[in-house]
């Protein structure tokens, strides 16, 4: 015998107590109001621009003002190319060279892995943000860590984008494209050999899943894109802002203090790749800038950025783990300076 259900009144409401009666209460009706966002935030912005357009007016016309904005424009119109150009081939590698490729690639020996990864960063033509996750990859596929940490920090710094741009900003200094690549994969070989021997597996916590999980490639690609050109160009951005002050507002006297002492003037144009986390690919234009200072101290921004920064660190905890993150960042400071120093000292 067929049992059918009593049909319910109309207007009734089920036995489970919701309106729909598939045991799902309906959603709240949303109210109208402010939904503060960043098209929100730039025309707030450009408001008080207009409203307030007589004292900032009065305001960059004073020397320092113009001084500070002619860095600034100069240092992101020259390193915007590179930047873009680089978002855009990082994001087709990540994206539609699979990560088996690399795994494959690489010598069966972990001690001859090392400094094949760190070569192989020439073909990855992007900037430190897409190292971190290719990195993860390399690891989860099943690659050494020690080759992926050679790869981790030589990818940002010795692929042509990054040369290129080194060139441009050092036309007069062509030595420092060649410092740049043989430092960079000098420091990179001796991580990842570093690691080889004294590293442990407790202190690494394997990627669980993939960067773009999920996605079509089109959609990976351009999601790729977004991700990359926001963090950069952004890091950019600040980069330029503050060696423009620093160039405008710092007394003269204390940039020649730095710069006059060689020891001063390496640590301190490296604490600061550290702080003003720029990306790799417009790093030596703002280095280019700074022209109290020595050539091995801009090598020594040059080497020191795109292996260790504030963003940086950020990211290898996440992909990582902060233990790793917590030994590793210190002895790649430690490890680049001492590279820096030596390149130069060679080279230069």
């Amino acid at each position: 015998m067929a049992i059918t259900e009593k049909a319910a009144p109309p207007g009734a409401v089920p036995e489970d107590g919701t309106p729909g009666g598939d045991g799902t209460p309906d959603p709240p009706d949303q109210e109208g109001g402010w939904h503060f966002s960043s098209p929100l935030a730039l025309t707030l912005l450009l408001l008080l621009v207009v409203v307030f357009q007589g004292p900032v007016r009065g305001a960059l016309s004073k020397p320092v003002m113009q001084s500070w904005m002619t860095v600034f424009v100069a240092v992101v119109v020259q390193a915007l190319p590179f930047l873009v150009l680089g978002v855009l081939l990082s994001a087709a590698i990540a994206v539609f060279v699979p990560p088996s490729f690399f795994a494959r690639a690489l010598p069966g020996h972990p001690a001859l892995a090392v400094p094949v990864a760190g070569l192989a960063g020439v073909i990855l033509p992007g900037c430190e943000c897409a190292s971190v996750p290719v990195a993860g990859a390399l690891v989860r596929r099943g690659v050494t860590p020690a080759a992926a940490i050679a790869f981790l920090l030589a990818a940002p710094a010795i692929n042509p984008i990054v040369l290129t741009a080194t060139a441009v900003a050092f036309p007069r200094d062509p030595e420092m494209v060649v410092g740049r690549f043989a430092g960079s994969l000098l420091v990179a070989c001796a991580m990842g050999w570093l690691w080889q021997r004294l590293g442990r597996t407790d202190w690494l916590r394997l990627p669980a899943h993939a960067h773009h999980e999920g996605e079509t490639r089109g959609e990976a690609f351009w999601s790729s894109v977004r991700h990359d050109t926001m963090q950069a160009g952004g890091f950019l951005v600040l980069g330029a802002m503050a060696a423009a002050t620093l160039k405008a507002v710092a007394p003269a006297e204390w940039l020649r203090t730095a710069a006059a002492n060689p020891v001063v003037a390496i640590f301190a144009l490296s604490i600061l790749a550290v702080l003003l986390s720029i990306c790799s690919e417009a790093d030596a234009f703002v280095a280019a800038s700074l022209t109290q200072f020595s050539l091995t101290a801009k090598l020594a921004f040059l080497i020191v950025g795109p292996m260790i920064d504030l963003k940086l660190f950020a990211m290898q905890a996440g992909t990582f783990g902060r233990g790793f993150a917590l030994r590793f960042a210190p002895a790649t400071f430690v490890a680049a300076i001492a590279g820096a120093v030596l390149t130069g000292a060679v080279l230069l």
